[in-house]
């Protein structure tokens, strides 16, 4: 990651470059940018011109582009009168909601104020989120579509209103007690006080970083003020169905923070695998096969599902504690030697109780379900001790 640190009449010396700010702003305004060289310059136009000269202020952009962004911005950036930062990410880890945690940790204010560089959160509004976090005396301020005086008029057509709404009413329904008082969870326009989040707590994927800051850092004290969605100024959205399932793998991570409920969702996949297990036996049986041996080969398919989903839904943040192919041998280690106790379990319900091969085997897997939960926890996704993670986060320097 490389860093411009830039002062107005000094940005294009690269002398200067990763200079340290000399003195800290009241707020600091954290913009990520993705390919918005059309928008930079009228958006520090805008800051200008609506933040009072009596609040210190200081704008930094961490900047994924992969245009001319970062150059536009430093060209814009001589006209100002604060102090303007580019973190550019040569590996955007986290997306949007990555670019704002290292905006944080690079900001030197009490207040942050986070907001899109498209221009469709009114730069305006800057001197209201911060006033008003300072009469109420609270820890985070969401500027909010959904109370009197907002308005997402600026959401284009009805298929992108109806995924706002969906979204914000799935995300409250998942959590309501993080985000009770907060009627717009899916905002991307905020003010939070630095000294209210610990970032390094925070593990963000894709766009929505305020719900990842409401769920796992919320301060205790929350407002709200209205804000109108504008259109944006230059270029097109940036959401996308990618984005999309992003968000709701990201979702799931975060309602699985707790082992209760990790184990809920681990009970949910396995089920799931339930499904090539059962018809990899039907198919083998039929054809012939002893159930014993139809089992441990059908086994292997439910193995193989269950390890895909359990990877990308339920342990995503966890994969780099160790190499794939260690994961992989761990997780078809305990799957198989579970085998070990669900065969007798098996040749029991079937020679005693009479039961068929497929229920047997469906009844067996209900059992030793906690057991493989736990050994998949402990054994395959914990970090080794005394090892540091190979996903620690990666300063800019």
């Amino acid at each position: 990651m490389s860093q411009e640190s830039m002062v107005p009449g000094e940005l294009g010396d690269p002398a200067v470059r990763g200079a340290e700010l000399a003195e800290p702003g009241a707020v600091t305004i954290v913009v990520p940018t993705f390919n918005e060289a059309a928008n930079v310059r009228e958006l520090l136009h805008r800051i200008t011109a609506s933040v009072p000269t009596r609040l210190p202020c200081e704008v930094v952009f961490v900047d994924d582009s992969t245009d001319d962004t970062p150059e536009v911005i430093s060209e814009a950036a001589r006209d100002c009168p604060f102090p303007v930062t580019v973190l550019h990410r040569e590996e955007p880890a986290g997306g949007l909601g990555g670019a704002v945690v290292e905006g944080i940790k690079a900001a030197t204010s009490d207040w942050v104020v986070v907001m899109d560089g498209d221009l469709q959160h009114p730069p305006s509004l800057v001197p209201e989120l911060v006033g008003t976090g300072e009469r109420a005396n609270a820890g985070l301020v969401v500027a909010s579509r959904y109370i009197k005086g907002g308005s997402r008029e600026g959401l284009a057509g009805g298929y992108r209103i109806a995924v706002s709404r969906g979204a914000t009413w799935l995300t409250k329904t998942l959590f309501p007690r993080r985000l009770r008082g907060i009627s717009d969870p899916m905002s991307g326009f905020f003010a939070i006080r630095r000294s209210a989040v610990t970032a390094e707590a925070l593990k963000p994927l894709g766009y929505k970083i305020l719900l990842e800051l409401a769920v796992r850092s919320r301060p205790r004290q929350v407002t709200e003020v209205p804000f109108v969605f504008q259109d944006r100024f230059a270029g097109e959205s940036k959401s996308t169905a990618r984005e999309g399932f992003r968000f709701l793998r990201h979702l799931l991570g975060l309602r699985t923070a707790s082992p209760a409920a990790r184990m809920v969702v681990f009970g949910l996949i396995g089920a799931t695998g339930f499904v090539p297990n059962l018809a990899g036996l039907w198919a083998l049986t039929e054809a012939g096969m002893h159930y014993v041996p139809a089992e441990i080969l059908a086994n292997q398919l439910g193995v193989a599902w269950n390890f895909l989903l359990i990877e990308h839904l339920l342990f995503r943040d966890r994969r780099g504690h160790r190499a794939w192919w260690d994961r992989v041998g761990r997780f078809a280690l305990l799957a198989n030697a579970d085998l070990v106790l669900r065969i007798p379990l098996i040749a029991l319900f079937v020679h005693t109780l009479g039961m068929g091969a497929v229920p047997a085997t469906a009844l067996a897997l209900v059992m030793t379900f906690v057991l493989r939960f736990a050994g998949t926890e402990a054994l395959v996704y914990l970090p080794r001790r005394g090892r540091e993670s190979r996903t620690a986060p990666r300063r800019a320097v």
